[in-house]
């Protein structure tokens, strides 16, 4: 069957190359006429192909010789035929396609104005939008920096503002993740790992890593799974790493694990991850070194001296508030405080996850950012913790929002894949990707060409938070950690609109622990009394619905 899809590819170069000979052999003993433009119709086909396999620039045109022209021929003609051919009723297609060309532009460092305004609906329910200065500024230094590492942490790290999200060795290519590493090192931004370990391809880039550590524990897992803190210390040591992120869930699927089959493991993945060739891998749902608040709160603190002293933190899409609320409140009673928090939306992506889970399992990126950040503020915690914020963050507007309802830095996945390449086939576990990036296939992947890629990422890297300076900038500040809920606008509906301190309040600094009488608080207080450093059970639940 794969031979099938592989001659499928190439059926049409191979059939100019042997029509051609053909072809000429035909006119030069007939002498008809009419063969002659069929020759050379069929011979410039051939060329064309055989340079799309030359070629480094265009992953699909080395996947798809010939054929693959098509799709930029149908994308040339304009948004009115695209829309016939490409869109379905979903409202997000056409957004996904605008922020898609938006990176390719930023990435190949081609113009990205657009003529005739705003392309969404500014009446509708939910449109949101900066406010700007009269006196605008003009930000000529654009690299901007956070430095994450609280009170017990003994090496900081200053990263970009912007940087790459968590993908798995496994789930990318071996040339995707060697491209994205290598464009974060040339544009001085960190690459998450990815559950999947810190593979061969991490470490031949050279960038800077954010070494997650996950339920599965790869790269630092005993035979029977769990967690060794021996090999954990030789991977959080090495100096390419600079930060340690521990998942306890993800966006696209948070509650739910995951399973390579023996069939998908190869050599470099079972190097990567520390597992066995022909056995399956189970990421199971739920780690196995700490079941209470507390015990979290002490593998923190184990990983921090383990690494030597390296940023530590956790990354989680909020689901029940009041867990969240049991970590805030085992922080308080041990001392123990993470580094920093990765806060990541419903809305992040994922090559594979059920339906259900994708679509209405977990709370969406802004809601979980301003509730982990007002709980921060309400336990007097949040000047001891950086917060990043994951899910659909795409352009230097989205970074700018997050940044506004309290994310001190952002990172993308749909971002990067985009400015690698990605086209959004939706193919991501079929491992037949045509750009070369979710995909184990040796001849798929070839087709992505790592220089070219790394330049795209670096220069996408670099033209967003240029974008990103211009935007703070229009809004009369001077750095990005300037903005706050009031700079931005939301639409309630079709004739009204509120300010972003309505939308997401700012409540007050340590309302969590000194309480309060205020009606609107008493949703807060409640939760805050039912979550326990002890348990995530509730130590009071709310009444049955079928109790009398």
């Amino acid at each position: 069957m794969r031979n099938l899809r592989l001659n499928a590819r190439y059926a049409p170069l191979a059939a100019a190359l042997i029509l051609t000979p053909v072809l000429g052999l035909a006119f030069l003993l007939s002498g008809a006429l009419w063969i002659l433009p069929v020759f050379l119709g069929v011979a410039a086909l051939a060329l064309v192909g055989v340079h799309d396999l030359r070629q480094s620039r265009h992953a699909i045109l080395r996947n798809y010789p010939i054929i693959g022209h098509l799709r930029y021929m149908i994308e040339s003609v304009g948004p009115e035929f695209r829309q016939y051919f490409f869109e379905s009723d979903r409202d997000e297609v056409p957004f996904s396609r605008e922020i898609r060309g938006l990176v390719y532009q930023r990435a190949k460092g081609v113009e990205d104005k657009r003529p005739f305004g705003t392309v969404e609906s500014v009446y509708a329910s939910g449109f949101n939008w900066l406010t700007h200065s009269i006196m605008p500024k003009t930000i000529r230094d654009t690299d901007f920096r956070v430095r994450i590492g609280g009170p017990d942490c003994a090496q900081p790290y200053d990263a970009s503002v912007y940087n790459i999200s968590a993908m798995s060795f496994g789930a990318l290519s071996a040339n995707a993740i060697l491209a994205l590493n290598r464009g974060a090192k040339a544009g001085g931004f960190a690459h998450d790992t990815g559950e999947g370990g810190i593979s061969r391809y991490h470490r031949a880039g050279g960038g800077d890593l954010i070494y997650q550590v996950a339920s599965g524990y790869f790269g630092c897992r005993s035979p029977d799974g769990r967690f060794s803190p021996e090999a954990f210390a030789v991977q959080a040591r090495d100096p390419q790493v600079k930060m340690i992120e521990i998942k306890l869930s993800q966006g696209a699927k948070p509650g739910h694990g995951g399973m390579l089959p023996a069939s998908k493991i190869s050599p470099e993945i079972a190097e990567a991850r520390g597992i066995p060739m022909g056995i399956d891998c189970i990421s199971p749902a739920a780690h196995s070194a700490f079941s209470t608040p507390r015990e979290f709160m002490g593998f923190i603190a184990q990983l921090r001296a383990l690494s030597g002293g390296k940023p530590v933190g956790f990354k989680l899409c909020i689901g029940h508030r009041r867990e969240f609320m049991c970590l805030v409140k085992a922080m308080l009673a041990t001392g123990v405080t993470p580094d920093f928090i990765v806060v990541d939306g419903k809305e992040g992506g994922t090559g594979a996850a059920p339906l259900e889970f994708v679509n209405r399992v977990g709370m969406p990126m802004l809601e979980g950012l301003h509730f982990v950040h007002t709980t921060l503020r309400g336990a007097g915690l949040r000047g001891r913790i950086r917060i990043g914020a994951a899910g659909k963050i795409v352009s230097a507007y989205d970074i700018a929002r997050a940044m506004a309802l309290g994310a001190d830095w952002c990172n993308s996945a749909r971002g990067y894949m985009f400015a690698i390449g990605c086209i959004q086939a939706q193919s991501c576990h079929t491992n037949r990707c045509p750009a070369g990036i979710a995909t184990q296939d040796p001849r798929r992947m070839r087709a992505l060409d790592v220089p070219d890629k790394s330049a795209r990422v670096a220069r996408f890297h670099k033209n967003t938070l240029h974008a990103l300076g211009e935007l703070v900038g229009a809004a009369g500040l001077a750095h990005p950690s300037e903005f706050l809920p009031y700079h931005f606008m939301f639409r309630a509906r079709d004739n009204a609109f509120q300010d972003g301190n309505e939308v997401f309040e700012d409540l007050p600094e340590g309302f969590l622990l000194t309480g309060s009488d205020h009606p609107e608080l008493q949703v807060w207080l409640d939760r805050w009394s039912r979550a326990s450093a002890e348990t995530f059970v509730a130590e009071r639940m709310p009444k049955n619905r079928f109790a009398g």
